[in-house]
């Protein structure tokens, strides 16, 4: 079955569907999105009874998923007859992101580039500093800075990384990392992380908006920070607080990087830093509550996804039917769901519970009593 060119095959069971809370649609869209997107086309009645919503929020997130593209329907004129389907999550993530671009002017990093050299020229600290790139040219500027091609940058920084160094801080201004880019850095910056090296990252929020973007950077750590702020006035990166490296034409990475050893330079571009980190905000990683499973709830969601009912569940437990309900009510508040029916779709979400048919896979039987 075909609707508008959206296929009607729900996903295969147990495969992960992107949460679309995370990209601004409400929670009660998210729950239909998933139902729809998991078990295939359904009326909007069997969607409300099956989530245990009301028919105005059924039709409401309804509403919500055809206003975003996520979900269409059939023509019918009656309501209680119309079928609707989702469209592949992939395709609804797309347009969702796509939607949700903010892009920054490459004009207004250039000029919040020029702003701090300037300011830098003006102080008497940064007198030397070019304004412009300086193109052709390599080695000394004058005494404590000179510049370096763009390949000449990532050698020298290499080359002092493998030194006995305690910090490195980067602060960028863009809103993505290039694939060259993530592939250089990737073992750099793991290496630095085993090494203990303390790490800080201040960069701009995703042009989506995504939460759980992390720029290209995997490591999460005790020595690894990451912060976000709207104001990041150049690209700059701080070797022990000894080197600092910016560009030399912010509007063509190409052009080379200024090295910076000069005391008083580095200390106006430490303070720069500081003064930035200390009003950004650490990035939200998860789009839905976390939450953890205690060993015992873990062992009843397994044991009710496998098909047993409250009674099998307590008795291979070897607790009361009543426990066994206040660990699902405990459950449900703790995600803000209303009944096991979101409470599935919510843990399946989170990854923290296997479907029916993993959990008869991991040795637990499909009965029910």
């Amino acid at each position: 079955m075909r609707i508008d060119g959206v296929t009607s095959t729900p996903i295969p069971f147990g495969a992960a569907i992107p949460s679309l809370v995370r990209w601004g649609m409400s929670s009660d869209a998210d729950f239909v999105f998933r139902t729809l997107a998991t078990f295939g086309p359904r009326t909007e009645r069997t969607i409300a009874t099956e989530l245990g919503l009301s028919s105005r929020r059924t039709a409401e997130a309804l509403a919500e998923l055809r206003e975003a593209g996520a979900a269409v329907s059939t023509d019918d004129s009656r309501t209680t007859t119309r079928i609707w389907t989702a469209r592949r999550p992939a395709a609804v993530v797309a347009m969702l992101r796509s939607r949700r671009m903010r892009l920054v002017d490459d004009h207004a990093k250039a000029r919040s580039h020029h702003h701090v050299v300037r300011a830098l020229r003006s102080s008497g600290v940064g007198a030397a500093l070019p304004l412009d790139s300086v193109p052709g040219l390599r080695g000394s500027v004058t005494d404590g800075m000179r510049y370096l091609s763009r390949q000449a940058t990532r050698d020298r920084i290499a080359e002092l990384v493998a030194t006995d160094i305690r910090d490195f801080w980067t602060m960028s201004n863009d809103q993505a990392i290039d694939a060259e880019a993530a592939r250089v850095a990737a073992p750099q910056d793991l290496a630095l992380y085993e090494r203990g090296v303390r790490m800080r990252l201040l960069a701009l929020p995703p042009a989506d908006g995504d939460p759980l973007d992390v720029s290209g950077h995997l490591i999460n750590g005790t020595t690894y920070q990451r912060r976000e702020t709207p104001n990041v006035p150049l690209r700059l990166m701080l070797v022990d607080r000894r080197f600092a490296y910016f560009p030399a034409d912010p509007g063509d990475l190409d052009q080379g990087y200024l090295e910076v050893e000069r005391p008083g330079v580095l200390r106006a571009l430490i303070r720069l830093f500081e003064r930035h980190w200390d009003v950004a905000v650490p990035p939200e990683r998860l789009a839905v509550a976390p939450i953890v499973l205690s060993p015992r709830e873990r062992s009843l969601i397994t044991l009710l996804a496998a098909g047993h009912t409250d009674q099998s569940s307590a008795e291979r437990l070897r607790i009361s039917a009543r426990s066994v309900t206040g660990i699902m009510r405990n459950l449900m508040d703790r995600l803000g769901v209303e009944n096991r029916f979101q409470l599935g779709l919510a843990l399946g979400a989170l990854r923290v519970a296997a479907p029916p048919s993993f959990a008869g896979a991991a040795g637990e039987p499909h009965q029910t009593d």
